[in-house]
Parts: C-alpha cells; sequence; structure tokens
C-alpha cells in the first residue's frame, strides 16, 4: 500500500451565517453539494455530524454540518468547491482539512453459479 494520495475533507454548517438557524431541510444541503460535485466531475463521500462553532463576533453556535470527502482531487478543485458551498450555503466560512493517505481499490467477483448451487 505505497500508493500515496491527498485526502480533502470539507466541514459546511448548515445554519445560516445571518440568522443562526438551518433554513432548509438537510435533505436540500445534500442535493446541492451532490450537484456541486457532480458539476465538478469528483468522486466524493459525505456523512453529517453535529458540531459547535465560534463566529468571528463570538457567537457560538451548534449546527449540522455536512463533512465531504474528496480523495485524489487537485487543491485549486477543493478550494473552489469549498467556495461554493460556502457561498450556496450561506455560511461565515468552511473549514478543509487535507492529509496523505494510501489508496488501494480492491476488486472481487462472487461465482454466482457456484453459490446457487449450494
Amino acid at each position: 500500500m505505497d500508493n500515496q494520495t491527498m485526502q480533502y475533507t470539507i466541514y459546511i454548517g448548515l445554519n445560516d451565517s445571518e440568522t443562526g438557524t438551518q433554513k432548509f431541510d438537510t435533505e436540500k444541503y445534500v442535493s446541492i453539494l451532490r450537484n456541486v460535485c457532480r458539476n465538478y466531475q469528483v468522486a466524493f463521500s459525505f456523512h453529517m455530524i453535529n458540531g459547535g462553532y465560534f463566529h468571528e463576533d463570538g457567537r457560538y453556535t451548534e449546527e449540522n454540518t455536512l463533512v465531504l470527502m474528496l480523495i485524489d482531487t487537485p487543491e485549486e478543485t477543493v478550494m473552489e468547491i469549498a467556495k461554493d458551498l460556502c457561498a450556496f450555503f450561506h455560511q461565515e466560512s468552511v473549514m478543509v482539512t487535507g492529509d496523505t493517505c494510501s489508496v488501494v481499490f480492491v476488486q472481487e467477483g462472487l461465482d454466482v453459479e457456484s453459490v446457487q448451487d449450494n
């Protein structure tokens, strides 16, 4: 497993930066996230977490957060996606982290005929 590549993670809160509340159903945000990734033609994974955030003016908010993972995506593309999601979700900011990781694709098939015979 020596195939090193970059994994970027973008954390996007769902509370509106001005009102401090989530304006739309989570599924609406997920749909936007999927469309952004599809338009940039990047493979992606995401999940939902909960977290807390201190705004620049000192306000504290707890919110649902989408965590978007991109592997082997150019950094410039990651930053463009982060900017788009920040704007579309009306966020003060989004957090982007990057780490090197090993990537291996495992492929295996199942012999359907031998399974059916048993």
